[in-house]
């Protein structure tokens, strides 16, 4: 199973300021659709059936994010992403924004998810099915900071 996973996006004009980059606000937006993406993709994992079907759902807590480089109007970035952390409640998940060929790091985020019972709306804990997917998918970073993080993968792609 897949740890790190990928997939393509199109920077659209409409998320995009008059300087012909993305808008600050809108990098978030690409990269949780972009997860979305992933997780049924890879591991056939729809959350918006679970909400439906369970009432059971992931809230952003926080998120934590770097701009490095301007993704531009029209260009093909990829983004990737892994589970670096979790706890009985919480993910953890890294979000990287590369060019197309995965050399310039554009943008890295973290961002934690609890994990709630949408009908009591009360943080609940994960259910066994999601821990064991948790354990097989998880891939820990070795650093304790986004600041730390994104030092280690620019320093990685320099040599």
């Amino acid at each position: 199973m897949e740890k790190i996973v990928k997939s393509y996006r199109k920077i659209r004009f409409q998320d995009c300021d008059p300087f012909n980059h993305l808008n600050n606000s809108r990098y978030i937006d690409y990269f949780i659709n972009a997860r979305e993406d992933q997780l049924l993709e890879n591991y056939n994992f729809n959350i918006f059936q679970l909400a439906e079907k369970q009432g059971l759902g992931w809230l952003i807590a926080s998120n934590q994010i770097h701009y490095l480089k301007p993704a531009l109007t029209m260009e093909t970035v990829l983004i990737d992403s892994q589970l670096i952390q979790f706890t009985a409640k919480n993910l953890l998940v890294e979000m990287r924004m590369w060019d197309e060929g995965q050399t310039k790091l554009k943008a890295i985020l973290w961002t934690n998810f609890i994990h709630l019972d949408l009908k009591s709306k009360r943080v609940i804990n994960h259910a066994d099915e999601f821990t064991k997917l948790f354990e097989q998918i998880l891939l820990p970073v070795e650093q304790m900071s986004i600041e730390e993080r994104r030092n280690y993968l620019i320093r990685q792609k320099m040599a």
